[in-house]
């Protein structure tokens, strides 16, 4: 039986079929093409007012995009970093967070959602972000890593800040340092009692260990304990002389004890030791009032604006004590000055980025 040949007509059929599906790729590609241009080229320009510290107008424009095309990535990635910059970490935590699940190695998402926790008084959700930047960067200083150490602090989670701190500061986690390190940590964020345990710990392993003795001083300072403030300073003194901090502290101490004249030694010594420091000089200048040595106390806090002309207290005392001596315009000039710092000190108040 002889095979019939097929017909011209069914012979073309196939072809025209993928000619009409290549016909239908190449439209979809250059409907699409422009589709993708014209969203990277409004991320790009989002970024970069952004950069401009345009933040607000950065977040109208992403969302505009997010509205006119759903779905495009990045969106949420500049829009946490934009919120967050406003110092709107609710909002940044929220678009944060959808940036990492978009992108689980998106790097900067993870530290700004872990700062964006922390700062929202959340610092329990903030360790797992901020656990992911330490595996990333695990040799390097950076703040998300200090944040992370703190929000250990702030769950009592003291075994893992201590570890972390240690980390950070390249001691070993079971080292008198450490210990004293975390206590010296611990007493800045208010956990007193706490940083009092982790300093005994670092003097049971180290008994002659610097800043030991004078961290336990602040710590009694702080509670207004000034005799134990005082008999620690000196323990530090003892085993550290030339450290001059601890020779302003318990001079402080003295004043407060109203001991004048060993306070006026030990400042005295202080300014031997480091003459370019203000702080000697504004305790010796108020130990000085305490003894009414008005124009002696004049000339040490003038000294001490001429070391450091941005110290408050300096200002603030020199303004006290010319009003006591009836210099009413000079008084109000360092009081005016004071003042004017006290604000610049609270609008400038330093934020980890």
């Amino acid at each position: 039986m002889t095979a019939t040949a097929p017909s011209s007509k069914s012979a073309c059929l196939p072809f025209a079929a993928k000619l009409t599906a290549l016909f239908c790729l190449l439209t979809l590609s250059l409907v699409a093409n422009p589709v993708a241009q014209q969203e990277d080229q409004a991320l790009a320009t989002a970024r970069s007012l952004i950069q401009e510290n345009k933040n607000q107008e950065a977040i109208i424009q992403l969302k505009a995009l997010a509205a006119s095309h759903p779905g495009t990535k990045g969106i949420s990635h500049e829009l946490g970093i934009a919120y967050y910059n406003q110092a709107d970490y609710f909002e940044a935590a929220t678009y944060l967070e959808e940036a990492l699940h978009e992108n689980p190695e998106d790097r900067d998402a993870a530290q700004l959602l872990g700062l964006s926790y922390y700062f929202s008084g959340k610092p329990a959700q903030a360790i797992p972000a901020l656990e992911k930047v330490r595996l990333w960067h695990p040799d390097e200083n950076i703040d998300a890593i200090y944040i992370l150490g703190l929000c250990y602090v702030l769950k009592r989670n003291y075994p893992e800040a201590l570890e972390t701190f240690a980390h950070l500061y390249r001691l070993e986690p079971d080292s008198a340092a450490s210990h004293l390190m975390l206590g010296r940590i611990l007493l800045r964020q208010g956990f007193d009692p706490v940083a009092e345990q982790e300093v005994r710990k670092a003097l049971a392993v180290s008994p002659h260990l610097p800043l030991a003795h004078f961290t336990l001083g602040e710590f009694y300072a702080y509670n207004a304990d000034y005799p134990k403030a005082a008999q620690e300073f000196q323990e530090e003194l003892d085993v550290n002389p030339g450290y001059a901090p601890a020779l302003n502290h318990l001079g402080d101490a003295y004043w407060r004890l109203k001991r004048n004249e060993d306070a006026e030694r030990v400042l005295q010594g202080s300014i031997w030791l480091d003459a370019t420091s203000g702080e000697p000089y504004v305790i010796l200048g108020k130990v000085l009032m305490a003894k009414k040595q008005f124009p002696q106390a004049e000339r040490t806090l003038q000294r001490a604006i001429a070391v450091d002309s941005g110290n408050y207290t300096a200002h603030y005392l020199l303004g006290q004590l010319y009003r006591e001596l009836g210099k009413t315009t000079a008084a109000e000039r360092e009081l005016k000055i004071a003042a004017h710092m006290q604000q610049l000190q609270a609008q400038n108040a330093p934020r980890i980025r």
